[in-house]
């Protein structure tokens, strides 16, 4: 392999030998082989690699029939040269520092793009690992080994235009400083990403910032985004599948310019640094799909902290069971949504996919002769087959006024943000009361607390027992990835860890995470909900007292059949879509004393 290399050095390998070299090893058939040297001749093949070239043709495999896409062909390619193949994880890139090996031209001229940096070797990404002139003469300026890693062409260009412009902005920002706000606040709250109207070149630069923030956020599944002042460069970070990654650091008047940005397209008050907010703002990607966020400011030592809660409308069009609902959790769900009156509470701290459940419902519900009317604090997904109704404080429309104010609207359907106090918990049992169906959240740890809360809040016993049709409370685990999971067998003891002290049968095998570059080597891969929920049965309203027992009450909850958060999660363990330590994480210890 190393007289290979050898003769390789310094030009750049062309389709006709990678093409050769595939017909050697019965990746592809000879006369498909041959038909592509005859065609890919002409101008649109110059710029493309030779894989790119071989991936458009969407082949199948010769041997086993997988499709020959552009990911197995880099590594493939890597593989068969004897390079470290490395698919490029833009999380785990320290944008700031690799922008500064190379310039953007002469980084774009080779095709490579710079991926680690650390005291001695800097590690760069081609997928022409022998055309080597940029590192004979950046050896000379930068003093440090360099290593070669072959990545897919595809993915270099990408985010080598990606990081550069970003980086490029981040610098225009802060040489500019703080960017006029008087250009940008009448831009409408639809905010077309990359199309954000004319603007004069210092706004410009944070304009780019915030488009890159947001697209980079939709591309890696985020749910969250925090913005994060500190003294001197402030901290970027994405939860995805509810971790935490950090992803990039701007210095810090150049945070406060993309925070004063992202405030004028939510509607917040730009000049008040001082005093929480909240906002939201609807985006449409490039590719036309819209995107809503939730914003929310609060005063730090070093400025303001922006989060923003993005919100998929694709939600929406779940069933309960692609949720994680089982099938007597479908069953028991839906029995209680087809009651025309009462109250229905989902309990669950925050991020526990309330409001996706809620959401899913309503919208199952929402029929052209049904009234479907919330009140929300804030609006989180706006909905066209609903009236929703936005809290505004500042006004006196709390959550109370509202219920009242939608009463007088001929409901069918309430849907209520959370219940705080004791005027909206008694303004949302009247309406049951009257004949209508109200759903509404609560902060409890589990189903049966949902109950000695309302009595905690000062509602009478006896309006609970006649208008409660049931509670659900519910949280979300991570799903094993399915590219990399495998199974493995469990102990006696590392399963009633989970089920102690109820009875579950222990599962021969149990999938176990890997890591892969799908899931950035983290084992899972996306997030399910885990429920627990009761109705109120007639030996439940009898012990909703004065003096109400909440461990009695989690008693009969489990007599009249309710599954547990960590036995709901253990049957998810036994079906192989997620692990022991994950529903250990997420659900409460047992309180049945």
């Amino acid at each position: 392999m190393n007289a290979v290399k050898d003769t390789l050095h310094h030009r750049k390998l062309g389709l006709h030998e990678i093409l050769t070299w595939m017909e050697q090893e019965a990746l592809v058939d000879a006369d498909d082989a041959h038909m592509l040297r005859t065609v890919a001749i002409g101008s649109e093949y110059d710029n493309k690699h030779p894989l790119q070239i071989i991936a458009e043709r969407k082949w199948a495999h010769a041997q086993n029939g997988k499709p020959l896409s552009l990911e197995f062909l880099t590594e493939w390619f890597a593989m068969r040269l004897g390079f470290p193949y490395e698919r490029i994880d833009p999380l785990k890139i320290e944008v700031s520092a690799v922008t500064e090996v190379m310039s953007y031209a002469y980084a774009a001229r080779f095709n490579v793009l710079p991926i680690r940096v650390d005291a001695t070797r800097i590690t760069v990404a081609t997928a022409q690992p022998f055309d080597r002139e940029w590192m004979d003469e950046l050896s000379h300026i930068h003093q440090k080994d360099f290593e070669i890693v072959i990545s897919n062409p595809q993915d270099i260009s990408h985010y080598l235009l990606e990081f550069y412009t970003v980086s490029k902005s981040i610098v225009g920002a802060q040489s500019a400083g703080q960017p006029a706000a008087g250009n940008i606040q009448n831009l409408e709250q639809l905010m077309e990403l990359g199309r954000s109207g004319r603007l004069d070149a210092n706004d410009q630069h944070v304009v780019h910032i915030v488009d890159w923030l947001l697209q980079y956020a939709f591309d890696q599944r985020a749910s969250d985004i925090h913005l994060e002042p500190r003294r001197d460069m402030s901290n970027v970070r994405f939860r995805i599948d509810g971790v935490m990654h950090d992803v990039y650091q701007i210095p810090t008047n150049v945070m406060a310019a993309v925070a004063s940005r992202i405030k004028i397209l939510g509607r917040m008050d730009v000049a008040e640094k001082r005093k929480p907010q909240d906002g939201r703002l609807k985006t449409r990607t490039p590719d036309g799909k819209e995107v809503e966020l939730r914003l929310s400011t609060m005063p730090t030592a070093f400025g303001e902290k922006l989060v923003m809660r993005i919100f998929d409308p694709d939600v929406l069009v779940r069933d309960f069971r692609e949720l994680g609902f089982s099938e007597r959790d479908d069953e028991l769900w839906n029995c209680m949504i087809d009651q025309p009156n009462g109250i229905i509470l989902v309990t669950g701290p925050t991020g526990s996919g309330k409001t996706t459940t809620l959401y899913s419902t309503l919208k199952q519900l929402a029929k052209p002769e049904v009234n479907v009317c919330t009140v929300e604090d804030p609006i989180e997904l706006v909905e066209p087959s609903f009236n929703q109704m936005q809290v505004q404080r500042n006004i006196d429309l709390d959550f109370s006024t509202g219920v009242r104010t939608l009463m007088r609207q001929d409901p069918d359907i309430i849907m209520i943000g959370e219940i705080r106090d004791k005027e909206t918990a008694e303004m949302a049992i009247q309406a049951a009361l009257t004949g209508h169906l109200v759903l509404s959240t609560l902060h409890t740890n589990d189903a049966a607390a949902a109950v000695t809360r309302m009595l905690d809040i000062g509602v009478p016993p006896y309006l609970l027992q006649s208008s409660i049709l049931g509670v659900m409370a519910q949280r979300l685990v991570r799903t094993l990835c399915p590219h990399c999971k495998k199974p493995m067998e469990i102990s006696e003891q590392e399963w009633s860890a989970l089920v102690t002290p109820w009875r579950s049968k222990k599962p021969d095998r149990v999938m176990h995470p890997i890591g892969c570059l799908e899931c950035r080597n983290t084992g899972y891969l996306g997030r399910i909900g885990i429920y627990e929920m009761f109705t109120f049965t007639g030996k439940l309203r009898k012990l909703v007292n004065a003096s109400c027992d909440i461990s009695e009450l989690r008693q009969q909850t489990l007599k009249d059949g309710l599954k547990p958060l960590r036995l709901s999660g253990a049957s998810k363990v036994a079906t192989g879509v997620t692990t022991i330590e994950e529903v250990l994480r997420v659900a409460p210890p047992p309180l049945t004393q």
